[in-house]
């Protein structure tokens, strides 16, 4: 079984308050602190690669990740906010073992109802709050078994 990591992005800045593209909105204070405890827990389990969507506070959730274990950040349209979900769902397919993936609170919600409707077990509570990780486990032929979800960190 290869295990992958579904991460929806720290906290940033409120939206509403944002004057510029949202694309460009970073993590806000406590969502670096998010970012970082994320990163501290995943790098016990060998990422292999780490895949964001373009905007700033998922590039930024995966960071310190990245700096703790010498990986690079790389952009992966697939993960993008407001896009379709399958396109998704082919990078899950295929991504390498141990790949770190982060995306959007529109996107993996239905990303994780697609793959129970194909017949994986979801085995805890759904957690969609910023910062939390779906555990994907895929099997050899390509198909998601089982998801279980991390909590956010406590601050």
């Amino acid at each position: 079984m290869a295990q992958l990591y579904l991460v929806r992005h720290a906290k940033a800045g409120e939206r509403r308050l944002w004057n510029a593209d949202d694309i460009e909105r970073p993590l806000s204070k406590k969502g670096w602190k998010q970012a970082e405890l994320v990163g501290k827990r995943l790098a016990k389990h060998d990422p292999s690669v780490l895949l964001s969507s373009a905007y700033v506070r998922c590039i930024q959730t995966l960071e310190p990740l990245g700096e703790r274990l010498d990986l690079k950040v790389e952009v992966d349209e697939r993960l993008t906010e407001h896009e379709p979900v399958e396109p998704l769902l082919e990078l899950i397919r295929e991504a390498p073992k141990g790949a770190v993936m982060c995306s959007h609170g529109d996107l993996i919600p239905a990303a994780l109802q697609r793959l129970k409707k194909a017949g994986a077990k979801i085995a805890t509570q759904p957690d969609w709050r910023k910062s939390s990780v779906w555990v994907l486990q895929r099997s050899k032929h390509g198909h998601i078994v089982k998801a279980t979800a991390w909590p956010p960190p406590v601050l």
